[in-house]
């Protein structure tokens, strides 16, 4: 009984470690991991080394600083193989790519993020960031937004920070304000946000309804400066692809 909580703290420590390691864009040396994960020095090297060891942490020859390693890959990828919905998906972003021609991406609510499962690029891929396997604050994307609209206020509420990091000027940082878009995408059935998460680009979602709450989604990101009647067809086209897939995944009986 006495090991029990060390051993969950252990667990704890090495997941939190990983996330850090993969959110950033750098290597991180030992200072910095202990900076954003508050864990004492002594278990930090000890970990460390053991993640080292097992390849799930890479680090130079005197190991000043540390990324994620290839066996953190070979999960993610794992994660993406046994998904029996991801092939449906990615015939769908095919689909709706090959119709207007803009990125198109699947993804998955993780808690107060979502994560990307599936990205078809533009033709004009010039402005795109390589997605698959990030995450990103849902009240950022349009993604997030139709996902969390599937949710209660109450729901949100609880879910959310407040007030919500911003990452452009455009970002909904207010919750209220953010409840209240998230009241007009239920009524529209779909997420529309311009540079909110990214400068230059908008983007379009909607919720693929094969599980109740649904869980994933599809959008479509496109220049902001493309005018109404683009931006129409383009949610019309989005709607269209994801009421097919989520027809075809009922049928198939996945869930």
């Amino acid at each position: 009984m006495s090991m029990e909580p060390q051993l969950v703290k252990s667990a704890e420590r090495t997941v939190r470690i990983l996330e850090a390691l993969a959110e950033s864009h750098n290597n991180l040396t030992l200072s910095e991991l202990q900076q954003r994960t508050g864990f004492p020095r002594s278990s930090l090297h000890a970990l460390m080394r053991t993640l080292v060891e097992l390849n799930w942490v890479e680090t130079d020859s005197g190991r000043s600083a540390f990324g994620i390693g290839p066996h953190a890959l070979l999960t993610g990828t794992a994660y993406l193989d046994k998904d029996p919905a991801l092939p449906f998906a990615q015939e769908t972003l095919e689909d709706l790519r090959a119709e207007i021609g803009q990125t198109a991406h699947f993804a998955r609510r993780d808690g107060a993020h979502v994560l990307y499962l599936a990205t078809r690029e533009s033709r004009e891929a010039d402005h795109v960031i390589p997605r698959v396997g990030r995450r990103l604050p849902a009240h950022v994307t349009a993604l997030g937004q139709v996902l969390l609209a599937q949710l209660t206020d109450d729901e949100v509420v609880a879910l959310l920070p407040d007030p919500l990091p911003g990452m452009t000027d455009h970002t909904i940082t207010d919750l209220n304000k953010l409840t209240g878009e998230l009241d007009q995408v239920r009524t529209r059935g779909w997420a529309y946000e311009r540079e909110q998460g990214t400068p230059g680009l908008a983007c379009v979602a909607v919720a693929v309804d094969y599980r109740i709450p649904a869980t994933d989604a599809i959008s479509c990101a496109m220049p902001a400066r493309l005018g109404p009647a683009e931006t129409e067809q383009i949610t019309e086209a989005v709607i269209k692809h994801t009421r097919k897939l989520a027809a075809t995944l009922r049928r198939e009986g996945i869930r």
